[in-house]
């Protein structure tokens, strides 16, 4: 029962905006058959989806979870109970367009789980949009930050079946993979926010993989010159800024950092 990685979501306030971004620069599309232009917006790269919801009161907005599709979900909680007794689920509204379970690992860190055939899937994932040939510009790997993260990277590994890849002696990182999708755990020490402001052991950000990083940065300039609604945040921006950058740049499968339009770190690699 190998999970694949089918889910990514963004909280924001302006999700509307953040949605047209991610369709403009890197070509993920919008639900044709089911779009609910009142609900959260649901992009597709071929293969992951990428919710970008609205955010509600007291949520905080930023990165917020990812998700997981299975096949037999009753091998996962027997796994998750043998195993991991501190860990737990809850059951999700039926209005949500991914999720049936909402499941957290050992740190707390909160993840959806749909199995094969749920029938509460939506828009993206309800109408084949996850099994289309990847784009060319498609989402590569996120990162998780984490106190513990050998501990970690057994609990994805035990429980979802994911593949541990190869990494180089001196890093300090794993690397999860579903074959498409790469599960970056990274170290959370309190000392890297030196010279910033401090954020908590939580998603860091995520990368895209595109033909030509040289061809994004050309685009991203054509997009801000059309229409300036579209200018994401900057990136490296004073002594914080630039000191945030040189943490963005620690992920060894980056190439070029940038952020969305609500400060959403990303970076982007060719593939």
């Amino acid at each position: 029962m190998q999970a694949k990685i089918k889910h990514l979501a963004i909280t924001s306030d302006n999700y509307a905006l953040e949605g047209k971004f991610y369709e403009a620069l890197f070509g993920l599309r919008a639900s044709t058959e089911h779009y609910r232009p009142e609900a959260a917006c649901s992009l597709s790269d071929g293969y992951l989806g990428l919710n970008i919801n609205p955010r509600r009161v007291g949520n905080q907005s930023g990165l917020d979870h990812f998700g997981f599709e299975v096949d037999d979900i009753q091998t996962l909680y027997a796994r998750v109970r043998e195993a991991y007794p501190t860990v737990d689920w809850v059951q999700r509204p039926i209005i949500r367009p991914f999720a049936a379970i909402t499941m957290h690992d050992p740190a707390g860190n909160i993840f959806d789980i749909s199995e094969v055939g749920d029938a509460n899937r939506k828009d993206i994932y309800g109408e084949g949009a996850l099994e289309r040939p990847p784009h060319p510009r498609r989402i590569h790997h996120f990162t998780l930050r984490a106190l513990d993260p050998p501990r970690l990277a057994r609990f994805y590994r035990d429980v979802f079946e994911l593949s541990e890849l190869p990494r180089a002696a001196d890093d300090p990182c794993h690397y999860l993979s579903d074959g498409q999708i790469t599960l970056v755990i990274a170290p959370w020490r309190i000392k890297d926010f030196l010279g910033m402001n401090i954020e908590r052991p939580a998603l860091d950000h995520m990368g895209f993989v595109v033909e030509s990083v040289e061809q994004l940065q050309a685009d991203l300039e054509k997009l801000i010159r059309r229409n300036p609604a579209l200018t994401p945040k900057a990136l490296g921006c004073g002594p914080e800024g630039e000191a945030r950058l040189q943490l963005c740049r620690a992920c060894r499968l980056g190439e070029f950092h940038l952020a969305d339009l609500d400060g959403v770190l990303i970076d982007v690699r060719a593939g």
